[in-house]
């Protein structure tokens, strides 16, 4: 059940817009939003038994501190790039022996992970109900349309939006510009959806009106923010999107 920190929605954001204003657009990030990051556990598994979650939840982490490294020292290369960085550095502190096929195993995988079992009919819900749709997310372009269609999700999005256009990742400010700009909206008229707290936050901090969908039962992250809204599925989303 979805619940709301703040419920007015009534901020000052951090690019100047204020007041309370009603949801016009819904924006998605991507890995660990829409797509579970972890479905790729499962060959893991297959190529290297007794180490899959391991190496996912390392690859996963070090997937995150490389694109804030990257960000942080103006040296960016693009998110498919890093994700075979990170999954090379991973088997390596794990010391799996990750040869070109396994690599390449994996990282296909990657390109084509599997939604959460939910989110295909919230999302129909939300385009059925008349609001424009969007992907916000560090993922390449060509990444999220092959994820996008390999999860049966054609069509239900107004724009794919990629962090690949300003050559950053999230948090900077330039990656959440996209979607106001995309959208001809305020950053508070459209509603942010991340599982991902630090994102949903950096989003806040933007100015967006944001809804943290919270699957783990995760703590808050300690960064003087709060999500405007919480829930553990993306169907929470609804109730907030259509009130």
């Amino acid at each position: 059940m979805a619940t709301s920190n703040n419920p007015d929605r009534r901020t000052t954001s951090p690019n100047g817009h204020s007041g309370t204003a009603p949801i016009a657009a819904v924006v998605f990030d991507a890995y660990g939003t829409l797509f579970d990051v972890h479905s790729v556990a499962s060959l893991a598994e297959q190529l290297f038994p007794g180490k899959g979650d391991a190496l996912s939840q390392l690859w996963r982490q070090k997937q995150l501190e490389y694109s804030w490294l990257r960000t942080l020292s103006d040296r960016y290369r693009p998110f498919r790039d890093i994700t075979r960085d990170a999954l090379r550095f991973a088997a390596a502190r794990l010391m799996l022996p990750l040869g070109p096929e396994s690599e390449s195993r994996l990282m296909n995988q990657y390109a084509s992970l599997s939604a959460f079992p939910e989110n295909l009919s919230a999302l129909r819900a939300l385009k059925a109900a008349g609001l424009p749709l969007g992907v916000l997310s560090n993922g390449d372009r060509a990444m999220l349309e092959v994820s996008v269609r390999s999860a049966g999700m054609t069509g239900l999005f107004d724009h794919l939006l990629s962090s690949e256009s300003v050559a950053a990742f999230k948090t900077v400010e330039r990656v959440y510009a996209l979607a106001p700009h995309a959208f001809g909206l305020r950053a508070r008229e459209i509603l942010f959806v991340s599982s991902n707290c630090w994102d949903a936050i950096g989003a806040h901090w933007y100015g967006y009106t944001t809804f943290w969908v919270n699957r783990s039962g995760a703590p808050l992250e300690c960064l003087d923010a709060t999500p405007d809204h919480t829930g553990s599925l993306l169907t929470d989303v609804l109730a907030v999107a259509r009130a």
